[in-house]
């Protein structure tokens, strides 16, 4: 399958696209990682500030600060959670003192960052000896998928469409994880699996979040033909058969991972 660039240009899109997915990813992420009281966060491609909400209300949180290298994400932020510092800023240089932070996550960003292994190296700079590192991606490999939007490529496979997808890392595996966070100088390494579920009012609600115009699916859905389109309509109306009351729900699975920086 072809991977794309994705560009975060529009946070109305992403928060129908993937709002409802990364609250539900991210609540049970939280349950997980178990933070302390009181810390200093920050959240590394924060987007729409979707899971720098569920850490204000879970969390309990001295402050929270959400990066994103996207100002009309920052843009939609800062509207939805004003309690927030919201910066535009890369991963990769990030604007902030050594040891700063107590705790820093990234929540289903890590796969879209080019040079891994630097942005790793400033989650170490700025985070303070003994602080917890954190991070979680859907569950993706060249040959499976757990993520949202898996049912979708699934569906254009079936009609001989090959479905563009977002980019892949080595970090999606717990081999990858562990030996990104070693390179990184983390120790105390634990790494889990996480499911959600999640649901839609019915098929046109699931359709319309699914091809919106920035995501890889909905490109590929767009560049199909009338007939093709209508195909790939029925196709996924058999493969997530509605409930009783008509809406749609399925499960996604994101691999989850957690560290130390030495004291």
């Amino acid at each position: 399958m072809a991977e794309v660039v994705v560009t975060f240009d529009s946070g109305d899109d992403y928060e129908r696209f993937m709002g409802r997915w990364s609250r539900a990813i991210g609540e049970r992420f939280l349950d997980w990682l178990a933070p302390p009281s009181d810390a200093r966060w920050l959240d590394i491609g924060c987007g729409t500030g979707a899971f720098t909400q569920l850490v204000l209300k879970h969390g309990s949180p001295i402050a929270v600060t959400g990066i994103d290298p996207a100002p009309a994400q920052i843009e939609l932020a800062r509207r939805q959670t004003p309690q927030a510092d919201f910066r535009v800023a890369d991963a990769t240089a990030l604007p902030f003192k050594d040891n700063e932070f107590d705790v820093v996550v990234s929540a289903l960003v890590i796969n879209f960052i080019p040079d891994r292994a630097k942005a790793f190296g400033e989650m170490h700079r700025v985070l303070r000896p003994g602080g917890i590192v954190s991070a979680y991606l859907w569950d993706r490999t060249a040959a499976t998928d757990f993520s949202p939007h898996a049912p979708m490529e699934r569906g254009l496979r079936a009609i001989g469409v090959e479905a563009m997808r977002p980019p892949i890392s080595p970090e999606a595996t717990p081999e990858g994880a562990k030996a990104a966070l070693e390179r990184s100088g983390f120790h105390d390494i634990v790494i889990a699996s996480l499911d959600a579920i999640q649901g839609y009012r019915d098929f046109e609600d699931y359709w319309g979040a699914q091809t919106v115009s920035f995501a890889p699916i909905g490109k590929s859905v767009a560049l199909l033909s009338d007939d093709k389109r209508a195909l790939l309509r029925e196709t996924m109306k058999s493969l997530l058969p509605p409930n009783a009351n008509g809406s749609i729900s399925y499960s996604a699975r994101a691999l989850a991972f957690k560290a130390r920086k030495p004291s």
